[in-house]
């Protein structure tokens, strides 16, 4: 195999699929990139078994050929060289691959393509496809409350499923830690009304997030019950899914809670971001005291002191104290576009909602906890 590439087609390309591989791998050939030139045309490919990565680039190609190179390491030497200059790969029958640029030589160990997992196989009956900008409103405003704990494993992902809201279908995308839930909605696509309802992994979630930055056009979407995979640009990432059922989300989305909060959401973010400063680290209690107008917001800390802050509000109901976990509250408040956040709360010990005035396609739950 032999080709020749310009040093910036090629970083970004490498930028697309190395992150996908793990640092510390115990079965050597997933440390590798796979590289196949032919056709005028450059593939990489990177896995760790349950996510994979393909990207296609424009290259000079003298002769075809395939082989795998250790994606991190050529990753830094690419990103190394100087700007606009020609890279020359040149892989020979002795397990080598050379490569040249300038006055620059490397020369790294390949492993057989042959021991370079495939996941590409199998069959995705259901697909549609979405704009690039409603699939990163679903993550962005959702991504922040999957859970990290492993025992829960079916939690460690973004369940997307068809729903209805008020007899329209819509595509729904919530996590939830068990914390604090998110449920964001858009319209249902052409072709996903009969999905079923899937869990993607957070780290399937990350890389879609990063890949799908810049891009403008369109997201075409395959799924099985245990396989998705998203095409745009000249980039596929396929992930399996998790196998495992979400829990009855909607069961624990309050209907019953009758006081309703207005804030202007900037100064009380804010307000929450300097109180907070004086929790103590592992709780990062915040309490909230509702008085017709008035809000207090208050920590304290056994070491650190405590800290109060006042706001006026929109709030014509009885006095309420409720606590809430600061980043929590954050995390939510940072989701919310416009200008106003409605809480909707019941008691100082019952779940409390949180939404945009303005936007209904999305809705946060959040637990409170004792302060």
């Amino acid at each position: 195999m032999k080709f020749t590439i310009e040093r910036a087609v090629l970083l970004k390309a490498l930028s697309r699929v190395q992150s996908v591989v793990e640092r510390r791998n115990t079965i050597p050939i997933l440390s590798n990139v796979r590289i196949e030139a032919g056709d005028g045309l450059l593939g990489l490919n990177a896995t760790d078994m349950d996510l994979d990565v393909v990207d296609q680039v424009a290259a000079g190609v003298e002769t075809p050929g395939a082989t795998t190179a250790p994606a991190h390491t050529l990753y830094d030497i690419v990103r190394k060289l100087p700007d606009g200059s020609q890279i020359e790969f040149d892989s020979g029958e002795d397990g080598q691959l050379a490569i040249r640029s300038g006055r620059s030589r490397f020369t790294l160990t390949c492993l057989p393509t042959d021991e370079f997992p495939v996941m590409s196989g199998g069959d995705l009956p259901h697909s549609f496809s979405l704009p690039a900008a409603q699939i990163r409103g679903l993550i962005d405003r959702t991504r922040f409350a999957i859970s990290t704990e492993e025992t829960r494993y079916y939690l460690n992902g973004i369940y997307l499923h068809a729903a209805e809201r008020d007899g329209t279908p819509v595509l729904r995308a919530v996590a939830t830690d068990g914390h604090r839930l998110a449920s964001v909605e858009g319209p249902l696509p052409a072709g996903a009304g009969d999905m079923p309802g899937i869990i993607v992994p957070r780290k399937a979630v990350s890389e879609l997030h990063r890949l799908i930055e810049e891009t403008i056009e369109d997201v075409s979407v395959e799924l099985s019950e245990t396989k998705i995979r998203f095409s745009f640009d000249s980039v596929i990432l396929t992930s399996k899914l998790i196998d495992g059922t979400f829990p009855d989300y909607e069961r624990v989305i309050p209907s019953g809670n009758d006081k309703e909060l207005i804030v202007q959401c900037r100064p009380f973010a804010e307000a929450v971001d300097r109180v907070s400063a004086i929790s103590s680290e592992k709780s990062r209690a915040v309490k909230l005291s509702l008085n017709p107008g008035v809000l207090v917001l208050s920590a304290s800390s056994p070491d650190q002191g405590s800290a109060t802050e006042e706001l006026e509000i929109d709030y014509d109901g009885e006095a309420i104290e409720i606590g809430f976990n600061s980043r929590y509250l954050l995390d939510i408040t940072g989701q919310i576009e416009g200008d106003t956040a409605r809480f909707t709360l019941a008691d100082a010990a019952s779940p409390t909602i949180l939404s945009e005035i303005d936007d209904s396609s999305a809705l946060y739950v959040l637990m409170p906890m004792r302060v």
